[in-house]
């Protein structure tokens, strides 16, 4: 009809005209309506047709129909540009996922020699704060100041917006405080920001004050504040929020409705959450996508699968968060089958080559274990972004390749990737796990060249890293100097001290912790525990298991079974028994902190009953197992079943023995007086016999006073060690009690005039 329209060539040629038909193309979305029409005038060549204003208008019509492509080409094509022609392609290019494109347009139109209004920096500093171009941000503030145009407020909320999103919350919370006047945008973005820089207490805090200020929170407040409130769980004052929004009556808000279903679920109410899903009067994408990760980061992955297909059954299609999600449930429940399952269903809808997919499979693939499949993937990836590098590198630290992590990340960099706060802090991990401290001395300075050192994710593996390289004292210092700590900053000090023996400073700054009102997790209870079970000190650590009854976070399996271990080295062993006893679950580890416990005590038989009882329950026992079990046979002189243990490893188990077993082996052997077969047995060792070996049969041949073998592996200890004093007294005390007093007395001489012999000896051994 409009192309009818304009062939009968009886329209005038005034602008209003043609501006009123492209104005019909909007609401259907016409495109081919608003080309019929540039198109007609174009070839007229009517004299309005040159004019910036009118471009401008069809540049916005463009823009409005979804063609970013044809509004360039106009703006590519104009003689004159103002003010609102570069305003409107640059908020279109950031609107449009292109936030690069804009900012390159923003120093385009500087260099023209125009200059910006407030709608060009609240343009332009939103893009900025896609991109995490922190630097640009900076450098579009010195032209605000410069221009005068501080004291605007939309200017301004857009400056606190992209200094909190690029991680600067300082800087953020220093502009926002210095704003003449704040609208409910100012205190959303800086709520916001709170709660996208991990700081939840305040942006809880923000959220409470907004009200004081006479401010209504709207759709936005609330979808910023409530996933601060599932962050930490805070489920009570969630459903207050849910009051005011009830009140507010923005509840059928899409938006609101999104962001309470997941506070719901997150918080472990998933029952309300599926209420409130099933209530709402529509949903879009995110709506599914909160409600299967919902059921997924309960547990309820099966349920999470059905809710997927009920969603491919309706008109929503799943989007790449969908399966990131789900996928991202499967890795952190070691779920490798289910993640199969998606990986298929991925295949189905051709989505394979999204990078936030591909990213979501090789983390998932990399957490279960997988770290082949999840290398091939990587490979596999057409393009790669900063998280698709992190997984990767993450994926090889998890899994024990600590140089593959650190050679992965150099390749990173060589590809022109930077890496992020979240990649520092993956690969800080993987130097202090693998003692590579000169490595994250490097990568320290790196992070301070980035300027992402006030980041408190990069701080808190820093803190980690040099904690657990010794240097305490540099961990404490990076410690002191944050100006916002976290629990999991807390607990990096409180673990640097408790593993490097400073037990007494760990559970001074757990109390610390307390009194700074941060809440301790299940990794700082896991953390201090072993601390006080290190030095005994059990009343510290009932104060803690009091702590930990307010915290509700008894079930955490992490934290009962550090409380089994505590109460067993604290030699309170019926109540490590109780709390074992009351586990709603146990792995691995637990089982072996009782079996650990009673052999401690010198309980061996109630040690091999526990470790029978783990074996009919179904958990397969692991080197540290059988290390505990040995060392009760060891204790309680059973050496018929400490061999069938020891021969148990191989077979059924398919474990290989360490140096730990053999050592226990030689003493259960020694003790009960066997020498010639403990001497039979160090020298058939697949592996060569340590120091503590011989120390070990020495000491036995001292109490079975057998003169000749002790002598013999006196002379080898000083071959290993000459400077171990201990060998010194124990063959000292050989001689005594043989009745010879003059060996005893030159004990040390008679070793070095046994030089000849002694080669003899290694000769034998042939080592």
């Amino acid at each position: 009809m409009l192309k009818e329209a304009l062939n009968t060539h009886k329209l005038p040629e005034d602008c209003s005209t043609y501006l009123r038909l492209l104005h019909t193309c909007i609401p259907n979305n016409l495109l081919s309506g608003v080309k019929n029409v540039h198109s007609f005038i174009a070839h007229r060549r009517f004299a309005f047709a040159t004019r910036t204003t009118f471009h401008n208008k069809l540049i916005h019509m463009y823009v409005k129909c979804g063609s970013l492509v044809d509004a360039r080409k106009v703006f590519d094509h104009m003689k004159e540009r103002d003010i609102f022609s570069w305003n409107t392609v640059i908020t279109a290019y950031r609107r449009h996922g292109c936030p690069q494109e804009a900012v390159t347009l923003f120093h385009h139109m500087q260099q023209t020699g125009l200059q910006p209004d407030q709608v060009t920096f609240a343009s332009v500093l939103p893009a900025c704060a896609k991109m995490g171009a922190l630097e640009q941000g900076m450098h579009i503030h010195q032209s605000i100041t410069e221009g005068g145009f501080l004291s605007d407020i939309i200017v301004g909320n857009a400056l606190v917006d992209m200094y909190a999103k690029c991680g600067i919350i300082e800087k953020a919370r220093e502009l926002f405080v210095a704003m003449p006047q704040r609208d409910v945008f100012s205190w959303t973005a800086m709520i916001a920001g709170y709660a996208q820089n991990g700081f939840v207490e305040k942006a809880l805090e923000t959220f409470k004050q907004i009200n004081s200020a006479g401010i209504k929170p709207n759709s936005t407040t609330f979808a910023s504040i409530l996933p601060a409130c599932a962050k930490m769980g805070n489920l009570g004052l969630g459903m207050d929020i849910h009051q005011n929004i009830i009140e507010g009556g923005i509840f059928s808000d899409v938006i609101v409705g999104n962001a309470l279903v997941d506070m719901y679920a997150k918080c472990g109410n998933i029952d309300k959450a599926q209420k409130l899903f099933d209530r709402m009067p529509q949903r879009d994408v995110i709506s599914w996508n909160a409600m299967i990760s919902g059921y997924a980061q309960n547990g309820f992955v099966e349920k999470a699968l059905e809710i997927l297909k009920q969603m491919r059954m309706g008109s929503v299609k799943p989007n790449s968060t969908t399966f990131a999600s789900i996928l991202s449930t499967c890795a952190k429940m070691g779920a490798l089958e289910q993640g199969m399952d998606i990986h298929q269903s991925i295949k189905d809808e051709r989505i394979l080559s999204d990078v936030i997919v591909a990213t979501a499979m090789v983390d998932m693939y990399a957490k279960c274990g997988s770290i082949d499949k999840a290398c091939e993937l990587f490979d596999r990836m057409p393009q790669r972004n900063v998280v698709s590098w992190t997984a990767m590198i993450a994926g090889y630290a998890q899994n024990g390749f600590v140089e593959k992590a650190l050679e992965t990340f150099k390749q990173m960099q060589l590809a022109g990737v930077k890496p992020d706060s979240t990649t520092f802090a993956c690969i800080l991990r993987a130097c202090a796990k693998m003692g590579a401290f000169e490595q994250g001395i490097h990568i320290h300075q790196s992070i301070k060249d980035r300027r992402i050192f006030s980041d408190i994710v990069v701080v808190t593996a820093l803190v980690d890293m040099y904690a657990k390289s010794g240097s305490v004292e540099k961990a404490l210092e990076l410690f002191d100097r944050m100006s916002q700590r976290d629990v999991v900053s807390w607990t990096a000090m409180i673990a640097g001290y408790a593993q490097n023996g400073f037990v007494e400073k760990a559970v001074e700054t757990f109390k610390k912790m307390q009194l700074a009102g941060v809440k301790p997790d299940s990794t700082t209870f896991a953390s201090i525990l072993p601390a006080c079970a290190k030095m005994g000190a059990l009343e510290h650590g009932m104060d803690i298991h009091q702590s930990i009854k307010d915290t509700r976070i008894l079930s955490d399996v992490a934290v009962a079974t550090a409380l089994v271990d505590m109460y067993a080295k604290c030699g309170n062993i019926d109540k490590a028994r109780e709390l074992f006893d009351r586990m709603p679950q146990r792995d691995i580890i637990s089982w072996n902190a009782m079996i650990a416990g009673y052999a401690q005590n010198g309980f061996c038989k109630d040690a091999l009953k526990v470790f029978e009882i783990m074996k009919h329950s179904g958990t397969h026992p692991n080197i540290v197992s059988f290390a505990c079990v040995l060392c009760a046979c060891s204790h309680a002189g059973l050496v018929d079943e400490g061999c069938t243990y020891f021969n148990h490893m191989s077979n059924p188990y398919s474990l290989t023995p360490t140096v730990d077993h053999y050592v226990c082996m030689v003493d259960i052997l020694a003790r009960a007086g066997y020498l010639e077969s403990t001497l039979n047995f160090i020298i058939k060792m697949p592996i060569k016999p340590v120091v503590v070996v011989w120390t070990s049969f020495l000491g036995a041949c001292r109490s079975h006073m057998n003169l000749g073998l002790g002598v013999l592996t006196a002379m080898l200890l000083f071959d290993l060690d000459p400077k171990n004093a201990a060998t010194y007294v124990l063959l000292s005390n050989i001689y005594a009690e043989a009745g010879r007093w003059g060996e005893a007395q030159m004990a040390t001489d008679h070793i070095h005039r046994h030089g000849r012999f002694m080669q003899s000896w290694r000769n034998w051994f042939g080592r």
